[in-house]
C-alpha cells in the first residue's frame, strides 16, 4: 500500500491553472482536501500537491465523461504528480485506493474545509515522531488546533477530539495524559489545498470538537463500493514501525517532504523535551525499556535472499498455470487497469510479454474472479516472483506466497507475567532483529541501502493454546519471509525502509492505550484472519 503531511514538498502552488474561486461567490466555495482511510478507519490527508492532482482529475471526470482524456476517466494514478506513489492508483467509479503490487485497497474521500481554515492557509500542525520526523495531524484536529491557536488560548485538551494529549501552545509539546510522555509540536506554513465547489458529495470538516462532530468525522461519504472490496482491519490490527505512544495520528502512504521545503517553513520552536521513564517490571532490562525475566526458547533465522529466489518461475507460464481463458468475456471493469474487459488491457501498451495477446481474458481457477490476462501478467511481473499468485478481488492465494524480507532473526522467549486479558497463562515474547544492509533484486530499488529503524521489535503472545498455535504460524510466515518488507514507513515517511507487512502484532505488553497492545479480545482472531490471507494457516502445520 506505501508520504508527507499537508506540506507539499516540491511545487510552489496549485498543479495546473490557478481555481477559479474569484469568479464565483465565495459562499459556495470551500478548499478540497483529499484523504484516504487507514485500518483504523482514520482519515489521513493526502499533500496539498497530490490533492490538488486529484481535484483536476476528479473535475475533468465531471466535464468530460463522453471523452478517453484521462485513461478513460476511470482511474487516477498518483505516480503522474509523485514518483514515489507510482504502484498507486484510484478508481474513481468506487472512490478506492488501489495498490498494483499488492492488491491492498484504500477508501478515499473529499473534505472540504471553510475558506478561512488552516488548510486554506496552507497552515499546519504537527507532532515529532521518535526518527524525529514530522507528522501532520488530521485535518480536524489540524483545523482545532489552529483556531485555539489564534484565539491565544495557552494550551489545549485533546480529549475532546478522542486523543489522550494536551497540547501546550507556549511550550509547543504534546504531553500524554496517561504517562507523561512529551513530544515537540510545530506549526509550519506550506502550499494551501485547492478551492473548489461545494456541489456535490464530500465531507465537511469545521473546527467542531464535539462527540457527534468527532464520530461523523470518520464516516464519510456514501461511496459505491465494488463487490470485491476487502473488509478492512479492525481497530486493534494497525501496525506501525516504531514507538506506539500516539499512534492514532499522523500515517501517510507517501513520503515526507524534502530538507529543502522542511526549512522553508518557520519553525516556532525548536526545545526538545526529555520523555517520561518507561515503565519498569522487575527483572533484567530489555532492549524495548521493560524489565522482563525471560526463558529463551528458540532462535530462528530467515533464509539468504539469493537462495529464496534461485528459481523464479517465468511470469507467462505462471499466468497459464492458473488462469483459464474466456473466449466471451462480460461487460465490467478488470480491477487491475480499470478498462473494461471487452477492450485490450491497459497495460497492452507498456508489456513486455511475448505471447499473452492484450485482448485475451482469464478466469483464476479456484476464485472465479476475472481479469485481463496481461494484467495479471504485470501484477506477477512486479511482485517478488516466487511461483505464487494472489487474486487482487478476494485474496486467494495460488501456490506458495513468499515475500521479500530480508535476513534476519526471530527469538522465542518465555516470560512468567501474564498479560493483561490473559491472566491465566504466562507470555510468549517474540524478538525480530533484522540489520541494516543491501536491496535485492526482489526489491523496490536494487543495490540501494535499506534502512531499519525500530528494531529490534518486541512482540507479546499469551502462551496459552490459541497464542502457541499464532506463534507456530508466524514462524511458517517468518520463513516465507512475509512479516517484514522494505518500503515506505507510514510513520516518518522514510522510503527505503523495512516496514510491517500487514501481519500486526503487538508491541505493547501492559496496556493498550494505542491499540497495540493487551487487553484485546479480538486480537488472536484477527492475527490469524491475516495469516490466512497471506496463505499461512494450520493446513500449513501438517505439511
Amino acid at each position: 500500500m506505501a508520504a508527507g503531511p499537508p506540506q507539499s514538498g516540491g511545487a510552489a502552488g496549485p498543479l495546473g491553472p490557478p481555481t477559479m474561486a474569484s469568479q464565483w461567490n465565495p459562499a459556495s466555495m470551500a478548499v478540497a482536501v483529499w484523504e484516504w482511510q487507514d485500518e483504523l478507519g482514520k482519515w489521513r490527508p493526502y499533500s496539498s500537491k497530490v490533492s490538488n492532482y486529484i481535484e483536476q482529475c476528479m473535475q475533468s471526470h465531471q466535464q468530460q465523461k463522453t471523452t478517453r482524456a484521462l485513461a478513460n476517466s476511470r482511474s487516477i494514478s498518483l505516480g503522474q504528480v509523485d514518483p514515489k506513489l507510482a504502484p498507486y492508483i484510484i478508481d474513481i467509479a468506487t472512490l478506492a485506493q488501489f495498490r498494483q503490487d499488492t492488491g491492498t485497497m484504500r477508501y478515499i474521500r473529499k473534505t472540504l474545509c471553510p475558506l478561512d481554515s488552516a488548510p486554506a492557509k496552507g497552515i499546519f500542525w504537527e507532532w515529532i515522531n521518535d526518527d524525529g520526523c514530522w507528522t501532520a495531524y488530521e485535518t480536524h484536529i489540524c483545523i482545532f488546533l489552529e483556531e485555539k491557536f489564534s484565539n491565544r488560548i495557552p494550551s489545549v485538551d485533546l480529549g475532546i477530539v478522542g486523543l489522550p494529549y494536551l497540547v501546550d501552545f507556549q511550550s509547543l509539546v504534546q504531553i500524554n495524559h496517561v504517562t507523561g510522555y512529551k513530544r515537540r509540536v510545530q506549526r509550519t506554513l506550506g502550499t494551501p489545498y485547492p478551492t473548489t465547489p461545494k456541489a456535490g458529495p464530500a465531507h465537511k470538516a469545521t473546527a467542531c470538537a464535539c462527540h457527534q462532530c468527532v464520530a461523523s468525522s470518520h464516516a464519510g461519504p456514501m461511496h459505491r463500493y465494488r463487490h470485491s472490496m476487502i473488509n478492512l482491519p479492525t481497530a486493534s490490527n494497525y501496525q506501525s514501525g516504531g514507538r506506539t505512544t500516539m499512534n492514532s495520528v499522523g500515517y501517510l502512504p507517501y513520503p515526507k517532504p524534502t530538507m529543502t521545503s522542511a526549512k522553508s517553513a518557520p519553525k516556532l520552536n525548536s526545545t526538545w523535551v526529555q520523555p517520561a521513564a518507561p515503565l519498569q517490571l522487575p527483572g533484567p532490562s530489555s532492549a524495548n525499556g521493560i524489565g522482563i525475566p525471560s526463558v529463551p526458547v528458540q532462535i530462528q533465522k530467515s533464509s539468504s535472499m539469493n537462495q529464496a529466489f534461485a528459481g523464479v518461475t517465468d511470469p507467462e507460464q505462471v499466468v497459464k498455470k492458473y488462469v483459464e481463458t474466456i473466449e466471451k468475456p462480460p461487460e465490467e471493469d478488470c480491477i487491475i487497469c480499470m478498462e473494461t474487459l471487452t477492450t485490450p488491457s491497459g497495460y497492452s501498451e507498456t508489456s513486455e510479454s511475448k505471447s499473452i495477446k492484450p485482448t485475451a481474458v482469464g478466469k483464476l481457477k479456484k476464485c472465479g474472479h476475472i481479469f485481463h490476462q496481461l494484467c495479471m501478467f504485470e501484477m506477477y511481473s512486479n511482485g517478488n516472483k516466487d511461483g505464487s499468485l494472489q487474486c487482487p478481488s478476494c485474496k486467494t492465494i495460488y501456490g506458495e506466497k513468499t515475500g521479500t524480507q530480508p535476513k534476519g532473526k526471530m527469538e522465542i522467549y518465555l516470560i512468567p507475567q501474564s498479560l493483561p486479558g490473559h491472566q491465566d497463562c504466562g507470555t510468549i515474547h517474540i524478538i525480530y532483529t533484522i540489520n541494516p544492509g543491501i536491496q535485492g533484486p526482489e526489491h523496490p530499488n536494487p543495490g540501494r541501502p535499506y534502512s531499519t529503524r525500530g528494531f529490534p521489535r518486541h512482540c507479546y503472545l499469551p502462551d496459552n493454546d490459541r497464542g502457541r498455535l499464532v506463534l507456530e504460524l508466524l514462524k511458517v510466515a517468518w520463513a516465507r519471509r512475509l512479516i517484514f518488507t522494505i518500503g515506505v514507513s507510514s510513520t516518518t515517511g522514510e522510503s527505503d525502509t523495512v516496514v510491517w507487512n500487514e501481519i500486526h502484532h503487538k508491541t505493547e505488553m501492559t496496556s493498550n492505550i494505542t491499540g497495540h497492545g493487551y487487553p484485546d479480545a479480538n486480537y488472536l482472531d484477527n492475527v490469524l484472519a491475516e495469516l490466512a490471507a497471506q496463505g499461512v494457516s494450520e493446513d500449513c502445520l501438517n505439511m
